[in-house]
């Protein structure tokens, strides 16, 4: 089921009032419902697909059991390489199994073989199967490294797993914030839904106004790179990074804000990474629940920075190449990984990749310095730079629309595929970034102005944005959903 789709119109509000009015004896009877609702809501695409997260579920459910009864390291590290076993393998055949037959294919023919026959799997990616996969491992290996203890509530681990907002395009919750809070039983704030609902608005704005509404310009620019001049190649990769940074955000802002109707606080994910001054802090502010996944299970395990300096640059170089297949079973993903390697490792060298942690753009004045302006713009060019390959569909895709940029290198006045007006375009996306750049420190509350009137009218052409914009007929799924 999508977000922005009427049947998730029609079920959040019937979830609502059964979790709030009819089921809220306890926690139990609330999780029941979350349960329900969530596998509901995860069978909407393909019922069978409930089968591997209930899968994954019930492993690493009794995993968590085993490795804290364990008598010894080495038997807990047993329990532990079951959970990361099973669940990589449910990556491994419906994400990376053809991938890997492929490869393998090419580079037998490269050497001049040919491989008559090979046996390959006709089979559908199942829907946030990275996330859930990734939920439930990081149980494990937190109560493995002694972070967490085991819950011994089924229903309440179901219901960690299951849990519908962010199931399946995360924020990737650890047990110690989701799984603490899902174990208590609810009161219902008003403060909290109405937080929730304002959150939920502001994600669909950026979902259906800014992604969907780019989406169609970016579609026809990356399909017929070959046809148009360097101008419009370079307009389209920038309008992707609005796409993309709009899709999943948006996402993440429903997610979080349907989690606060449940009397739920997830972890933030997104913190405006597009006012970031350098690679690092954009990794800091954009999918935070992914980056600090790997930084907790991955690089600290590798040593982190704790360990020589080219030990380090080692240990950065793995987790960007991981984080970049995790995207995707394709050489362009981990080419993307590899090019933020490069592009952070310099940060890193020069001791500035904490610089920028516990502060924004513009921290203590109402506007950025002409360097801040500058450093922002330049983070955002190499980020862009990089999704021309996270965007196209092959390597050769991705240096093919790198080389006609630089081949015809030439301005022509580019037009919208349904015949609109980019200059309508241009205006919307400078007035988001402005209306970002206001409440940058803020993300967790989108309008957060004084005055009652302004935050009156900024309601009203939101809801009049999404209402225009919102397109029943096409209704996007939404990007991350792929990964």
């Amino acid at each position: 089921m999508l977000f922005n789709s009427v049947e998730f119109l029609l079920f959040l509000p019937t979830v609502f009032f059964l979790y709030w009015f009819v089921f809220k004896k306890n926690a139990t009877t609330q999780n029941l419902i979350i349960i329900l609702a969530s596998y509901l809501f995860y069978g909407w695409w393909d019922w069978r697909f409930l089968l591997l997260i209930m899968g994954s579920t019930l492993v690493d459910f009794i995993v968590g059991q085993k490795i804290y009864t364990a008598e010894t390291k080495k038997q807990s590290k047993l329990w532990l390489w079951v959970s990361v076993f099973f669940n990589l393998s449910l990556l491994g055949v419906f994400k990376y199994y053809n991938f890997f037959v492929d490869s393998f294919v090419q580079l037998v023919s490269s050497a001049g073989y040919e491989i008559k026959s090979i046996w390959t799997l006709s089979i559908i990616l199942p829907v946030g199967i990275s996330f859930y996969t990734f939920q439930t491992m990081s149980y494990s290996l937190d109560i493995y490294y002694k972070r967490v203890k085991p819950t011994k509530d089924f229903t309440s681990f179901v219901a960690f797993v299951a849990f519908f907002p962010q199931l399946v395009a995360g924020p990737i919750e650890r047990a110690s914030n989701l799984l603490s809070q899902i174990k208590e039983k609810r009161i219902f704030s008003y403060r909290q839904a109405s937080d929730g609902l304002k959150l939920i608005l502001w994600g669909f704005f950026k979902k259906l106004v800014i992604a969907d509404s780019l989406a169609p310009v970016v579609d026809d620019i990356f399909a017929n790179y070959a046809t148009y001049p360097a101008s419009t190649l370079i307009l389209g990769v920038c309008l992707f990074s609005f796409q993309v940074y709009g899709d999943f955000s948006g996402y993440s802002d429903i997610a979080i804000g349907t989690a606060k109707l449940f009397g739920i606080e997830l972890m933030s994910n997104f913190k405006f990474p597009n006012f970031s001054r350098n690679v690092a802090e954009y990794w800091q502010r954009w999918h935070i629940s992914l980056s600090t996944w790997f930084r907790h299970y991955l690089y600290i395990p590798l040593g982190g920075s704790r360990v020589s300096k080219l030990k380090s640059v080692r240990n950065i170089c793995i987790i960007f190449l991981v984080s970049g297949f995790w995207h995707g079973a394709n050489w362009t993903f981990i080419f993307w990984g590899g090019l933020h390697a490069l592009f952070f490792i310099p940060v890193f060298l020069m001791g500035k990749n904490r610089l920028y942690k516990d502060n924004v753009i513009g921290q203590s004045s109402a506007l950025p310095s002409i360097k801040e302006v500058g450093m922002v713009l330049w983070t955002f060019c190499l980020v862009t730079f990089s999704r021309i390959f996270f965007r196209s569909p092959s390597l050769q895709d991705a240096f093919s629309y790198i080389r006609q940029i630089s081949d015809r290198f030439s301005y022509e006045n580019y037009v919208h595929p349904m015949g609109y007006r980019m200059i309508d375009f241009y205006i919307l996306l400078v007035a988001f970034i402005l209306y970002e750049y206001r409440i940058r420190k803020h993300e967790r509350s989108p309008f957060n102005f004084k005055s009652k009137w302004i935050r009156f009218l900024i309601y009203v052409g939101v809801v009049l944005g999404i209402l225009l914009f919102y397109d029943d007929g096409v209704n996007r799924s939404f990007i991350y959903f792929q990964f």
